[in-house]
């Protein structure tokens, strides 16, 4: 049986954030705020949580949930190395709404799903999302709805879609502006964004100089089918990302890496 927490209240809020580690320890779903929407959480090392995450949201394998951590060295575990803009990115960005697509640490134990070898990571600007993760260590989230429907906004929107399925909803309030984090691929040699969201692309831009996007590939490539019509031929389209390998020429990785990671709005 799922419940909800008034984190408003201080001893609501102390007992609610001991609650949902103790589920997350125990390999339970728990729904928590960031600063852009509702989140559905679980223990990154644990993959029968991960895939009870997928199952609740209707979601496969081939579309596997960022990591939220609770601090800049958290992230550089997980992670092979930042490559040449990743800590500027940090620096500049973190806490906030930027998350970046690394090559995974190789000696993690752990299964998100098809991740191809990567990882999206992020670190919130919530205080309360940062608190529990400091508790709990890295946390597989996405975005708490079901595949297909708008993202919660409210603990209580996210306790109608995914009811007891959840064990512990901390309910935060209305949470950050429902503006999708900015997605930035740093596998390749040039960044590249996979996704616009709440950091606009000049400021972006203003830190790592050159940032490839869709439109550049057009541009490049005038005789290509667009990305669009690509992103159809593809794999299904579904809600949320799979961080999957992105090198800097267009191939069908990327292809598949963008589609993925356009709908999902918890990290």
């Amino acid at each position: 049986m799922s419940r909800r927490y008034d984190c408003s209240d201080p001893v609501e809020r102390s007992r609610g954030i001991g609650e949902a580690a103790s589920a997350v320890r125990r390999g339970d779903l728990v729904v928590l705020p960031t600063d852009t929407v509702y989140g559905v959480g679980a223990d990154a090392f644990t993959p029968s949580a991960v895939q009870a995450l997928l199952d609740a949201k209707g979601r496969g394998r081939d579309m596997p949930p960022p990591v939220l951590v609770g601090s800049v060295r958290a992230a550089t575990a997980l992670v092979e190395d930042l490559g040449t803009y990743g800590q500027d990115l940090i620096d500049e960005f973190w806490p906030g709404a930027l998350t970046i697509v690394c090559r995974a640490n190789q000696n993690l134990l752990w299964d998100l799903g098809e991740t191809k070898g990567t990882v999206a990571v992020r670190m919130p600007m919530h205080e309360l999302a940062v608190e529990l993760l400091k508790e709990t260590g890295p946390l597989a989230v996405s975005s708490a709805n079901l595949s297909g429907r708008p993202a919660a906004r409210t603990a209580a929107e996210a306790e109608e879609m995914l009811g007891d399925s959840v064990a512990a909803y901390l309910d935060g309030g209305p949470s950050g502006a429902g503006e999708a984090s900015t997605i930035v691929d740093l596998t390749g040699p040039v960044p590249r964004l996979l996704r616009a969201g709440a950091i606009p692309d000049y400021k972006i831009r203003a830190v790592v100089g050159v940032l490839l996007t869709d439109e550049d590939e057009k541009d490049d490539e005038p005789d290509a089918v667009s990305p669009v019509d690509l992103r159809k031929t593809a794999e299904p389209a579904a809600d949320g990302k799979a961080e999957e390998k992105a090198a800097a020429a267009p191939d069908d990785a990327n292809v598949r890496l963008r589609k993925d990671v356009t709908d999902d709005t918890a990290d």
